[in-house]
Formats: structure tokens, C-alpha cells, sequence
């Protein structure tokens, strides 16, 4: 009797997609059969990269992890996660002050969809600083730091957005 593989779904702008990220992915890997990558539109946070461009770095920088997929997240997350049948949603939390708001969340979600879980995965320490926000603060400032941070797929996507910008 097989039984039908676990799904998770994490979801976020990835604006850029870090190390950190992927630190939390593969943790997510090993947990479940298959990880769907869930990158959001998110107009209201004003992402220095397009959809298209994210969705690009995305699945460049989960290339080498077999049983994750990238997909346009639309919709509520947890309409998406039911679309793709996936038990549980998938969070990082660096640091006490994500705490918060990560908890508002998987309550919200868990009033709209109890059938599915959030997984809260910690990165590794030397990735707790690292967020997209952070990488981008760092990049108009000195764009070589940044690459301590990044997959090597966004480093000229980095380069390239800081020349347009100035």
C-alpha cells in the first residue's frame, strides 16, 4: 500500500532568494517528498525584481535539490497549498522578532485551512542575519559582500538592477 507523498509548500517573494532561503529548503527537503517554492507577486512590498526575474533565480538556485519546484504563487497560500495538496507550509524564523509575526500568520492560516500545518524551520547560524532585505542593503553599498549571501545565479542580477537604478 503506498501512500501519497507529503507536500509542503514555501512561500515568499524571494526578492532576491538567499542563502538563508535555501538553507530552509533543503532542511524542508529532507522533511518532506516534495517542496513546491511559492514565489509571491507581492506589489505592496515593491521588489527591486520582477516576477519573471525572481521565478528565474528561484528555480536556478534549487537546481540541485531534487524534490523542490518553483511555481507563481497566486492566490491566499493556503488556497494554493490546498490546490497543490500539500500538508504543510513551510516558514523560516531567523530570529525572536520574526516570532511575532510569524505566529499572527499560522494562526490566520490556521483558522482558514486547519488541515494544514506551518512548519517553522530555523537556518543555520551563519545564515540568521541574512534576508533579502538585508542582501540588498548591502548590495548598494558594496556588491561583492553581498555574494556572501546569495546563490552565485543572483549575484549579476544584483549588479545588473544596482546599474539601473543609478
Amino acid at each position: 500500500m503506498s501512500r501519497s507523498p507529503r507536500i509542503a509548500v514555501y512561500p515568499g517573494t524571494f526578492d532576491p532568494v538567499t542563502l538563508g532561503h535555501l538553507d530552509v529548503l533543503r532542511r524542508a527537503s529532507r522533511l518532506f517528498d516534495r517542496v513546491i517554492v511559492a514565489v509571491a507577486p507581492s506589489d505592496a512590498k515593491h521588489p527591486w525584481f520582477s516576477l519573471a526575474e525572481r521565478l528565474t533565480m528561484a528555480k536556478e538556485a534549487t537546481r540541485g535539490i531534487r524534490n523542490v519546484q518553483v511555481r507563481t504563487l497566486d492566490g491566499l497560500t493556503v488556497e494554493f497549498a490546498r490546490r497543490h495538496k500539500a500538508a504543510a507550509l513551510i516558514r523560516g524564523l531567523r530570529k525572536f522578532s520574526d516570532f511575532e509575526f510569524e505566529f499572527d500568520l499560522a494562526h490566520a492560516n490556521r483558522l482558514m485551512a486547519p488541515e494544514i500545518e506551518t512548519v517553522i524551520l530555523m537556518p543555520s547560524q551563519d545564515q540568521f542575519v541574512t534576508s533579502s532585505s538585508f542582501v540588498k542593503d548591502i548590495a548598494r553599498h558594496r556588491l561583492s559582500q553581498a555574494a556572501a549571501f546569495v546563490p552565485r545565479c543572483v549575484l549579476p542580477r544584483l549588479r545588473r538592477k544596482l546599474a539601473e537604478k543609478s
